[in-house]
């Protein structure tokens, strides 16, 4: 009895992974999903990958890189800033946060939701692919 519940658990704690890593907009559209470092638009289609702390799309080139708590553009140009959960474009001005599973655009208004995604994934795809 022990063992099926054990093996239940693990199925119930995969599904969830595998099903719960979607990216929604505001209106709960689903934007894409995220399979492990790879992420995908709506249609399925691949748009992206990350690769220690670069990003690159779906063509492969380089668009990007994550640096601590600031995210830099292709060109080496600081594009945003990570505090905590609030995050910064590379004016220094508030673009949006992050509150557990919601973003937020900088003026509060509820933009997307993340289900079961970590937190770098979804920085990545709020200033690479949304």
């Amino acid at each position: 009895m022990k063992h099926i519940f054990k093996i239940i658990t693990i199925l119930i704690l995969c599904l969830n992974c595998a099903l719960a890593q979607r990216m929604y907009d505001g209106s709960g559209r689903q934007l894409g999903r995220v399979d492990g470092e790879r992420y995908y638009d709506a249609s399925g289609h691949q748009i992206g990958r990350s690769e220690g702390n670069s990003i690159y799309d779906g063509s492969g080139r380089q668009i990007g890189r994550i640096d601590g708590d600031r995210v830099y553009n292709s060109s080496g140009s600081q594009i945003g800033r990570i505090d905590a959960e609030r995050l910064y474009s590379g004016f220094g001005s508030q673009m949006g946060r992050i509150d557990g599973d919601r973003i937020y655009d900088g003026s509060g208004r509820l933009i997307g939701r993340a289900d079961g995604l970590r937190r770098m994934q979804i920085i990545t795809y709020f200033y690479f692919f949304m």
